[in-house]
């Protein structure tokens, strides 16, 4: 067993919480730092499932991508879903920790695996930590860009992207046959960082969704987007902390949830 406190120093040098975006809410939310820890559980985000497995499974603390509670709560009740949530975690001690922007942002974050993954030269990221110090392939920030080794179609882009995390329906904003090779990427929710895209001279953007007029000014700008849904585009980092977790604190046991489940799902197609 190690302290909780422990556990939390080693979150924070994996995605420095100064990397979080100003509204998120990151770091430890629920728990007490003096309490000793020995099973560990990843997830993207905490639901009723994930709650149950970590009862069963006799978890100490929850290491969710998404923060719970993520706006301030005037009242914890077991009237709302977060609210018997929260009150069955705490009464059972189990902890909550969330890095969430800081974690898509740091050196060795999301967006970075991303670029790992596509196989990206020349990466750097979409937003600078800080726009006055060079940018190199080490630095920090938000959102990620870079080259492919080749051009490739757009079609080809998101079917690998997909391919790489299991994601079952990806959908295109642009021609699925136009060729592209400077690519943004921006974990979960990354419409915003379109115009950042759009001044990199990016082709196209892999994100896990956009708003329906993001998707339109893309268009209007002839910025690709791949739109592999906003778990599939960050749940498989959720695992490889799991994995690095298991590494960095020896004796811990440490797993990714195995009852999380994307909550939309494709609809079968009758041949």
């Amino acid at each position: 067993m190690i302290s909780l406190d422990e556990a939390c120093r080693v979150l924070a040098q994996i995605a420095p919480l100064r990397l979080a975006e100003s509204w998120d809410n990151v770091g430890l939310l629920v728990g007490d730092r003096r309490g000793s820890i020995s099973r560990v559980i990843t997830c993207l985000t905490i639901t009723p499932p994930v709650v149950a497995e970590a009862m069963e499974q006799s978890a100490d603390l929850i290491v969710a991508h998404h923060p719970l509670p993520f706006k301030p709560l005037q009242r914890i009740t077991s009237d709302t879903t977060t609210g018997r949530m929260l009150l069955e975690l705490i009464r059972s001690g189990v902890a909550i920790y969330s890095a969430h922007t800081a974690f898509d942002s740091a050196a060795g974050g999301i967006n970075q695996m991303w670029a790992e993954r596509l196989q990206l030269t020349n990466t750097r990221p979409l937003i600078p930590e800080s726009e006055e110090e060079p940018v190199d392939t080490d630095s920090v920030g938000s959102g990620r860009y870079g080259l492919l080794t080749s051009k490739t179609s757009l079609q080809q882009l998101a079917q690998n992207a997909a391919g790489s995390v299991g994601a079952k329906a990806p959908r295109l904003v642009g021609s699925a046959d136009q060729h592209v090779q400077k690519v943004a990427l921006a974990c979960g929710s990354g419409g915003s960082f379109l115009s950042a895209a759009k001044r990199r001279g990016c082709d196209v953007m892999v994100t896990g969704e956009a708003t329906f007029h993001t998707c339109l000014e893309a268009e209007a700008s002839e910025i690709g987007l791949v739109l592999l849904g906003h778990y599939w585009s960050e749940r498989f980092a959720m695992e490889s902390l799991a994995e690095e977790l298991g590494r960095e604190l020896a004796g811990l046991t440490v797993w990714a949830s195995r009852e999380e489940r994307d909550p939309v799902a494709a609809v079968a197609q009758k041949h």
